[in-house]
């Protein structure tokens, strides 16, 4: 298309709308990027945290862990848990802002 051509295709139309939803809602803010790679990462930290914590609790049930297997799990899934808390706590984040939204499956955590 020439920059005389007064008239644009639909798809033109398109990529432009598309471009201007993106530009609006990239944010190139050092202190938004580094929040939301937080968010992300502490967003999978708490899956496989939970994730760890309900295997622990089926060995558990099933009988195939000791005595000391078992307060040692406990033990660090709570210190994973405390910090987890204090690196919320940190970048201004709360529990539920890990529980991230992925539309139709619904909520992550």
């Amino acid at each position: 298309m020439s920059a005389s051509d007064d008239s644009t295709s639909p798809f033109d139309k398109v990529a432009e709308s598309t471009l201007n939803s993106l530009t609006a809602r990239v944010s190139a803010d050092p202190e938004t990027v580094e929040r939301g790679l937080v968010q992300l990462v502490l967003t999978l930290v708490e899956l496989l945290r939970q994730l760890m914590e309900r295997q622990a609790v089926r060995r558990l049930d099933a009988g195939a862990m000791t005595q000391e297997e078992t307060e040692r799990v406990g033990l660090t899934l709570m210190l994973l848990e405390k910090r987890m808390g204090e690196l919320r706590d940190h970048f201004g984040l709360t529990p539920e802002d890990l529980n991230l939204d992925l539309g139709p499956l619904g909520r992550l955590l």
